[in-house]
C-alpha cells in the first residue's frame, strides 16, 4: 500500500535518500491541490533510464516536469541525505569528512531564525518558515531554469538551463533580465564565473512579437498564458511586451529555457505524465542558437527542420564530433579563462571557412576593432590567448573575435555577404614535436582565403564594366541574352552591394513605362544601397503574373496583381508614376532597403522588387483586404472575436513601425484597404513602406497632402507638424468602422432621400459615425454601436473599450493621442482603456450635424474657426469630407 505523502507542510527534523518512498516516485511532499509535489527525483527513470541520478526537485506533478532543483553540484548518490532541521534544507553525506565536499553539496543559507515548517504552494514555491509563519527562504527567490505563474524574476538573476533531461545539473545556457532587456546567452567558457564569456544570441527587444512601451529601466520578467513582459520598478508598467500567437491556450503558462538552448513557454494544462505542449519558443529558427550543429557545423535551415554539413575545407560532419580540418591539421583547443599569456605561434596557422560563413553571436556583438585591415585582426587573435578564430567583414572592416570556444555557423544573411571567418589550427606534427615556425597566414590560406577572393573580385568588377559598355554598343540579341542571364543569378536571393541603377532619359514622361531598347540605352549610375531585398527583373515578374492578368486590387499608387514566384503565392504591385531623376531612384531603392528590414508578424513582408519599373512584391493575404470583409453585403462578415484580433494585430503593426523599427516609420495612410487578413487569422498592414520615412528624434512638414479622405488628422490641413500621432488619429477611424461595419461618413443626399421613405435597417445609416459614438459614449450606450449584422454577438466591455480608444485617437491636439504603444497595450488588455477628453472632441458633433463647411476646410480666411455651443470647443480645422466612391490615396 502506498505509503502517506505530508500535504502542503512538512516539519523537522526530517531525512530522506533517494530509495526511500519508492512507492510515492519518490514524492515526499505534496501542494495543497496536489498541483506540484516536492520529490528526490530521478530524470532518467522517464526514460527507463537505470542511471543513479537523483535531484532534490519540485515538480509540476501531472507531468512530472522539474520546475525548481537544488544545484550546485547537488546530485544524489545513495549515501548522500536531504534533511530537514532548524537550520534549513541541505544535502550532505553524513559519513564524509568535514572537509569533504561531498559533506555539504548544497543547502539554504544562514537563516535569520529556526525553520519551524518547509510548505509547497500550489503555486510551486518551495518556502522555510518561522514559527510566526513568516517566510525564511523562498524557492522563487532562487529560480534555476524555470519561471512559474505569479513569478517574478529579477533584474541580475539568470535562469541556468539543465545539462541535459537526465541531467538536472546547471547547464552552459541561461536567461538573464537586464536593465535594458531580456536576454539568451550561452557560456563558451567552462567557467560560469567568468561573466565575459557569456555569448548573447536572443534579445527580446529584438524579437518581431516584442513591442516597446516606455524606455523606463527594466526591473523584473513575468510571464502569464498572454505573452511576457518585462516591468518597470513600480511592478505594473511594462517596458517591453511580447505577445503568444492568438491560437495560445488559456491554460497557466510557465516558461522554461530548455537544454538546448531555446526559451519556451509550455502549457501547463496536461493529462497526467504527459509532455508539457510548447505555445511559443525563442529563437524560432534553430539555426540561430549556439551549438545546433556542434562546433563548426554549418547549419541551413529548412522546411522540416535544420541540417548539419561542413565547411567547404573541413572534413564531413559528425553529429558526435563536430567539423575538422580536412588537411589534417588540429584545432585549437579551448582556451582556458585563466590564461594570461598570448598563444604560442610557433606553427600557429589559420583555416578560412570561406566567404560569406557567418555566426550567430556577431549578430548582437559589437566589434572588437573597426576600420582596420584583415591582417590586424588575425594578429589581434594570434596575440590573445584565448581567441579559437576570427571573422572580418570587408564592408566596414569590422573584427570579432571568437574567444573560449567557437559554436556553429549558418550561410549567407544580414551583413555576412561579405564576411571571411578563420579558426585557428596547427599542424598535425606539433603535438609529436616538429612544429613549424611560421606565426602568419599560410601560403594556402594567403591564397585562397585572401588573394583569390580579391582577384575574383576585381575580374568581377571587370567584367560588370565591360558589360556596361558593351550594353551601350551591342546589338540588341546580345541584350536579351544578357537580360535573360541577370534574371537567373539575381533571383537568387538577397542583393546587399553595388548593382546598376537604369536612369531615364530627359524624353521620357513619368506615366510611361520605358522600353527594353530605351532602358538599354539610357545612362546608368552606379549607387550603393545596403540591406536591399531580392532585386528581380520585369521579364521575371510579368511571367509570375502571366502578363499581369489577374488584379485584385488598386489605390492611387497603383494595381496589385496575384502571381506565383518560386511556388509561392505573391501579389506584385505595379506602380503608376516612375521618378525621373536619380535622386528620385535613390530614394525609392532606400526606401526598399527600410522596407527589406522592417520586420513583424502583423507587417506584409516584402520579398523582393523591379527597380526598373517599380514593381513591388508581397506575401500574398488569400483573404483580402480588410474593408472587403466589412463593408461588402456579398462576403461572410466578421464575427466580433474576428475584429478584436485585427484590432489588435493592426495596433501591434503600427506600433512597431513607430517604435521598433531603427527609423520611425510614418504609414500616412491607415485605412481598411491597407490592413490585409488571410484564412488563419493573420493580420498585417500594408503599404508601409510608401510612407514618410523619419528618424526617432524628428518630425516634420509634408509639401503635399497624404492619406484618404475620411481619415486625415486635422494637422494634415493646418499646416502643423506631422507626426506619428496622425496615424494614431486614422487608426481610430478604422476603429470605429470596425465596431460599426460601415463606413464612418454620411451618405450623400441623393441616398438619404430615397431612404428617408422607408425604414432603415440601421438607424444611423444617414449620421456622421463619429459623432454618434461620442454621443453614445456620453450616455454609456455601447451596444447601439454596433454592427447590427452581429445579431448581439459581441463582448459589451470589449465594445466599450474599443470604442473609448479610437475616441482617445481622435483628440484634436495631436500631442493629445495616446502612442501607438499604448494603444496596443489598451486594445489587447494588458492596459486599462483610458477616458477621452469629450470635451475636446466637439467638432465631431458639429461635423456630424452639418454645421461644417467642408469646402474651405483648410483653406485661410474662409471662415473655417467655429465654436461648439454643445461642447464648449474651439476647432480650427474642418474635418474633410467622406470618402468618395474612389476610395485612393492621393499622390505621396
Amino acid at each position: 500500500m502506498a505509503r502517506n505523502v505530508p500535504v502542503e507542510y512538512l516539519y523537522p527534523p526530517y531525512n530522506l535518500t533517494y530509495f526511500h518512498f519508492i512507492d510515492t516516485n519518490g514524492v515526499f511532499l505534496l501542494s495543497r491541490n496536489s498541483t506540484f509535489s516536492a520529490a528526490v527525483f530521478n530524470p532518467g527513470a522517464a526514460a527507463d533510464d537505470q542511471q543513479s541520478r537523483f535531484f532534490f526537485s519540485v515538480l509540476h506533478a501531472a507531468s512530472r516536469t522539474p520546475v525548481w532543483t537544488a544545484t550546485a553540484g547537488s546530485t544524489i548518490l545513495q549515501s548522500i541525505v536531504l534533511s530537514l532541521s532548524s537550520r534549513g534544507l541541505a544535502l550532505s553525506d553524513p559519513g564524509a569528512a568535514a572537509d569533504d565536499a561531498a559533506a555539504a553539496a548544497w543547502s539554504t543559507p544562514p537563516l535569520r531564525s529556526p525553520v519551524t515548517a518547509l510548505r509547497l504552494l500550489d503555486s510551486g514555491e518551495l518556502l522555510l518558515l518561522d514559527a510566526a509563519n513568516a517566510t525564511l527562504w523562498s524557492s522563487f527567490d532562487r529560480p534555476t531554469d524555470t519561471i512559474l505563474p505569479g513569478q517574478a524574476l529579477l533584474a541580475g538573476v539568470p535562469l541556468t538551463a539543465v545539462t541535459s533531461d537526465n541531467d538536472l545539473n546547471p547547464g552552459s545556457y541561461r536567461l538573464l533580465v537586464t536593465a535594458g532587456d531580456a536576454l539568451l546567452q550561452w557560456a563558451s567558457s567552462s567557467s560560469a564565473a567568468n561573466s565575459s564569456s557569456f555569448v548573447t544570441y536572443w534579445a527580446l527587444s529584438t524579437d518581431a512579437n516584442s513591442v516597446q512601451d516606455s524606455t523606463a529601466a527594466v526591473h523584473s520578467m513575468t510571464a502569464n498564458s498572454s505573452g511576457i513582459y518585462l516591468l518597470a520598478a513600480n511592478g505594473h508598467d511594462t517596458v517591453f511586451r511580447l505577445r503568444f500567437p492568438s491560437t495560445t491556450t488559456d491554460a497557466a503558462v510557465l516558461l522554461k529555457v530548455d537544454p538546448s538552448g531555446r526559451l519556451r513557454a509550455l502549457a501547463m494544462a496536461s493529462p497526467p505524465r504527459a509532455t508539457l505542449p510548447t505555445v511559443w519558443a525563442a529563437p524560432y529558427d534553430g539555426c540561430d542558437l549556439p551549438l545546433p550543429c556542434r562546433s563548426l557545423g554549418l547549419c541551413t535551415p529548412g522546411t522540416n527542420g535544420s541540417s548539419c554539413s561542413c565547411p567547404d575545407a573541413f572534413s564531413t560532419y559528425s553529429s558526435t564530433g563536430g567539423c575538422s580540418p580536412a588537411d589534417g591539421s588540429t584545432l585549437t583547443p579551448s582556451a582556458s579563462d585563466s590564461c594570461t599569456s598570448p598563444t604560442s605561434t610557433s606553427g600557429l596557422n589559420y583555416m578560412s571557412l570561406g566567404v560569406g560563413i557567418g555566426y550567430f553571436a556577431n549578430k548582437f556583438a559589437s566589434p572588437d576593432t573597426s576600420g582596420e585591415p584583415l591582417a590586424a585582426c588575425r594578429d589581434g587573435c594570434s596575440g590573445n590567448c584565448s581567441c579559437v578564430g576570427f571573422f572580418y567583414r570587408n564592408s566596414s572592416m569590422s573584427c570579432f573575435l571568437v574567444r573560449n570556444q567557437i559554436g556553429s555557423l549558418f550561410r549567407g544573411g544580414g551583413d555576412n555577404s561579405g564576411a571571411v571567418g578563420f579558426v585557428k589550427t596547427f599542424p598535425a606534427s606539433r603535438h609529436q614535436g616538429k612544429g613549424a615556425s611560421s606565426s602568419s597566414l599560410s601560403l594556402i590560406t594567403i591564397v585562397f582565403g585572401i588573394a583569390l577572393p580579391t582577384v575574383a573580385a576585381v575580374l568581377i568588377g571587370f567584367l560588370v564594366y565591360a558589360i556596361w559598355i558593351k550594353r551601350k554598343v551591342g546589338s540588341s540579341s546580345d541584350k536579351k541574352k544578357r537580360k535573360k542571364q541577370h534574371g537567373q543569378g539575381s533571383s537568387g536571393g538577397i542583393n546587399r552591394s553595388w548593382f546598376k541603377l537604369p536612369m531615364l532619359s530627359s524624353s521620357q514622361q513619368p506615366s510611361s513605362y520605358v522600353s527594353e531598347e530605351e532602358n538599354e540605352s539610357a545612362d546608368d549610375d552606379e549607387v550603393l544601397i545596403p540591406g536591399l531585398p531580392a532585386r528581380l527583373t520585369y521579364i521575371e515578374l510579368s511571367e509570375a503574373t502571366e502578363g499581369f492578368k489577374t488584379q485584385i486590387g488598386s489605390g492611387g499608387f497603383g494595381c496589385v496583381y496575384k502571381g506565383e514566384l518560386r511556388g509561392e503565392a505573391v501579389a506584385v504591385k505595379r506602380m503608376n508614376n516612375l521618378g525621373t531623376s536619380r535622386q528620385g531612384r535613390r530614394e525609392f531603392l532606400t526606401e526598399m532597403a527600410v522596407i527589406g528590414n522592417a520586420h513583424h508578424v502583423n507587417l506584409v513582408k516584402l520579398r523582393g522588387f523591379c527597380a526598373d519599373r517599380q514593381l513591388l512584391v508581397y506575401e500574398y493575404m488569400n483573404r483580402g483586404s480588410l474593408d472587403q470583409c466589412l463593408f461588402r453585403p456579398n462576403n461572410q462578415c466578421l464575427d466580433w472575436a474576428e475584429r478584436m484580433g485585427v484590432c489588435a494585430g493592426a495596433a501591434r503593426g503600427l506600433a512597431y513601425l513607430h517604435a521598433g523599427c531603427a527609423r520611425k516609420i510614418l504609414h500616412c495612410d491607415v485605412k481598411p484597404e491597407n490592413i490585409l487578413l488571410d484564412d488563419r487569422g493573420g493580420v498585417k498592414i500594408a503599404d508601409f513602406g510608401l510612407a514618410k520615412l523619419l528618424s526617432p528624434e524628428q518630425s516634420g512638414l509634408f509639401t503635399t497632402m497624404r492619406g484618404t479622405r475620411g481619415y486625415l488628422a486635422p494637422e494634415w490641413l493646418t499646416n502643423a507638424p506631422i507626426s506619428d500621432k496622425a496615424d494614431v488619429y486614422s487608426f481610430g477611424m478604422v476603429l470605429l468602422e470596425i465596431v460599426r461595419g460601415r463606413k464612418n461618413c454620411k451618405r450623400d443626399n441623393h441616398q438619404q432621400l430615397q431612404s428617408s421613405s422607408s425604414s432603415s435597417s440601421d438607424g444611423n445609416d444617414g449620421y456622421y459615425f463619429p459623432a454618434l459614438a461620442l454621443e453614445m459614449h456620453e450616455q454609456g450606450r455601447y451596444e447601439a454601436l454596433v454592427d447590427q449584422r452581429l445579431d448581439g454577438k459581441a463582448d459589451m466591455a470589449e465594445v466599450e473599450r474599443v470604442v473609448r480608444v479610437a475616441l482617445c485617437c481622435l483628440h484634436e491636439d495631436a500631442a493629445l493621442r495616446p502612442p501607438m504603444t499604448t494603444v496596443s497595450a489598451m486594445l489587447d488588455g494588458t492596459m486599462e482603456a483610458a477616458l477621452p477628453r469629450t470635451e475636446l472632441l466637439g467638432y465631431l458633433r458639429l461635423y456630424g450635424h452639418g454645421l461644417v463647411d467642408v469646402r474651405s476646410a483648410g483653406k485661410p480666411g474662409k471662415g473655417s474657426e467655429f465654436t461648439s455651443a454643445g461642447g464648449g470647443a474651439t476647432s480650427s480645422w474642418s474635418p474633410t469630407s467622406c470618402v468618395s466612391a474612389q476610395q485612393l490615396s492621393g499622390p505621396r
